[in-house]
């Protein structure tokens, strides 16, 4: 076993629509630890799931490199990963349309252990009620259909399913977006003890950054197909650096009407570009209040500004005594005027 379980270096998927091409990904890297949860955040149609197929392979990259426990995955044949398939697998977030409607759940349970010519009739069957079990539900669900379970439950069978193999890797697609708010705990505990108890290594795709508050390790901020900030869980949360970042911070809603009311917000003003076109130099320009004539001009890398914190951003420096203050303090404080170049 290496010290990185997921690599991921400069990976690109751009698709071709009538009207030009869509810049899905483009040129996103980052590594993942065994055991460690990734949480990959950001606006509606930002790439997150595009991402998140890429590392399974369930589509195939233009330009970059994957690699999945030091073993370089990007251009293997389908018969080459169906091996690789056992250690990485995927939760999506409809589960509904991601099981057979005209299957058993035992059947679907133990479709992977067939594919992969695992073990007997009877050896399935015993691991479809071990799988059915750690997850919440009983054996004799296993002869029942997927419009017979609610939401939750079907949701949790698609999370047993995942587990069927022994992954350690699972891509997690917005699996509690469409459920209700009590049942999206259950299945974020659920997620955090199975993680504990094989050892699992996740991507958490979300557009909810209060979500990831309770289960990711680190935080990936994506926008427009690139990442514009990297932090561990809670120097992102008490140190947004990317006006971005702060901006889906301010808008996570607040528990506390009043609170609420009087709070300081500096959400990004109009809709986000589009991907067929994305403005040149920094993508977020063009909503950013704080942007100055280099934004318009030059991308910025994501480059390192503290030990476990990456931003791509021009007003960020990596020298703390040169940014006492930035976009992010500033939007907090409720203050209007850009800031001058360099703090942040």
């Amino acid at each position: 076993m290496t010290d990185v379980l997921l690599k991921v270096e400069g990976l690109v998927k751009h698709f071709r629509v009538r009207g030009g091409v869509v810049h899905a990904v483009d040129g996103v890297s980052f590594s993942l630890s065994p055991g460690e949860t990734l949480g990959l955040v950001g606006e509606s149609g930002c790439g997150k799931s595009t991402l998140g197929r890429l590392i399974t392979r369930l589509q195939a990259p233009d330009r970059g490199r994957i690699e999945l426990d030091g073993l370089d995955i990007t251009l293997l044949s389908r018969r080459a990963l169906r091996p690789v398939r056992s250690h990485i697998q995927m939760i999506f977030q409809d589960p509904f349309a991601s099981l057979n409607p005209r299957s058993t759940i035992g059947r679907s349970l133990s479709e992977p252990f067939i594919v992969h010519r695992m073990g007997t009739t009877a050896e399935r069957r015993r691991r479809v009620e071990e799988l059915l079990d750690r997850v919440g539900l009983q054996g004799e669900h296993a002869t029942r259909f997927p419009h017979e379970f609610s939401g939750g439950q079907r949701q949790r069978i698609a999370i047993a399913r995942a587990l069927a193999l022994n992954p350690k890797l699972i891509i997690c697609d917005e699996p509690v977006s469409s459920l209700d708010v009590s049942i999206q705990a259950q299945i974020l505990n659920l997620l955090q003890r199975l993680k504990d108890e094989f050892h699992l290594s996740y991507v958490f795709i979300t557009h909810d950054l209060a979500v990831l508050g309770h289960i990711a390790d680190r935080i990936a901020v994506m926008y427009l197909g690139e990442f514009v900030e990297l932090a561990d869980r809670a120097t992102l949360r008490q140190r947004p650096l990317h006006p971005y970042t702060s901006a889906l911070f301010d808008a996570v809603p607040s528990p506390e009407p009043r609170a609420a009311r009087s709070r300081k917000r500096a959400l990004p003003t109009g809709d986000p570009p589009s991907p067929v076109n994305p403005p040149a130099g920094c993508r977020f320009h063009t909503r950013c209040r704080f942007a100055e004539d280099v934004c318009a001009r030059e991308a910025p890398p994501l480059r390192k500004v503290e030990s476990t914190h990456w931003v791509a951003c021009h007003l960020v420096t990596a020298d703390p005594a040169q940014r006492p203050r930035g976009p992010v303090q500033m939007a907090r404080a409720g203050e209007t005027s850009a800031p001058s170049r360099g703090p942040s």
